[in-house]
């Protein structure tokens, strides 16, 4: 499933997050969201479970090697298609 992930964003204060921080955490982890804390409106940082911040480290070493990005690079010049059945098959559903 692919969304945003600004969609799973939500808010807290500072003596929110202090006062409930295992909560918060629990919180997050079972909406698959983060929290974004804020003191007098203004962000001080971002609360994020270990499963989705596990999945951006992933993602961003993916990213960082220049192998991987060439091959993406590839594959978008290239212009030949798989029907649905062929790429059901290769991956065994």
């Amino acid at each position: 499933m692919i969304q945003q992930l600004i969609n799973d964003e939500k808010f807290t204060n500072i003596q929110k997050a202090q006062a409930g921080l295992t909560r918060l955490f629990l919180n997050a982890e079972n909406t698959s969201s983060f929290y974004r804390v804020l003191k007098n409106d203004k962000s001080l940082g971002v609360l994020v479970p270990n499963k989705i911040w596990m999945s951006l480290v992933e993602d961003l070493e993916a990213l960082s090697s220049p192998n991987y990005r060439n091959r993406i690079s590839k594959a978008r010049r290239d212009k030949k298609t798989y029907p649905f059945s062929y790429v059901k098959k290769q991956l065994g559903l």
